[in-house]
């Protein structure tokens, strides 16, 4: 198991932060070699499915993922996402929360525990190590972006 966090600050409101970090069909754009299909008529909430789909030609893997836990950030109050990863390959989950700063802005905690099925263990530190910086250049990119 890959257990890893990632955290940011960014001048955008927490709202903001929020709806850019959760529109999942644009996790696609920043990962590598994948595709993300929600299978959960919007808005997002718990029980909303989607795959995101990794290939390179014929070869891939489905990431399966359902939102159990649901709560936008609103005024002071920090959002919270979870999500479980419920594929036959990547198993594990990640919770995403966005703080609101004091006076403007907005911090990300984004927390994950990766676990590929058939990976020994000995292997946990490099892919820890790599989805994190796979997944905070994501994280950074989902941020940067502008309104869909």
């Amino acid at each position: 198991m890959a257990i890893f966090q990632i955290t940011r600050d960014t001048p955008l409101p927490a709202a903001e932060t929020w709806r850019r970090l959760t529109a999942w069909e644009r996790h696609g754009d920043v990962a590598p070699l994948t595709r993300i299909t929600v299978g959960t008529p919007p808005p997002t909430h718990v029980g909303t499915v989607f795959i995101a789909r990794s290939a390179l030609g014929p070869v891939g893997f489905d990431d399966v993922m359902e939102v159990v836990e649901w709560c936008p950030p609103e005024g002071s109050a920090p959002g919270r996402c979870r999500l479980e990863k419920l594929g036959s390959f990547v198993t594990g989950w990640a919770e995403i929360e966005v703080y609101p700063a004091a006076g403007a802005g907005s911090t990300v905690v984004w927390r994950e525990d990766l676990r590929v099925r058939g990976l020994p263990a000995f292997c946990d530190g490099v892919l820890s190590s790599v989805a994190r910086r796979m997944f905070g250049r994501a994280a950074d990119r989902l941020i940067a972006a502008g309104p869909a």
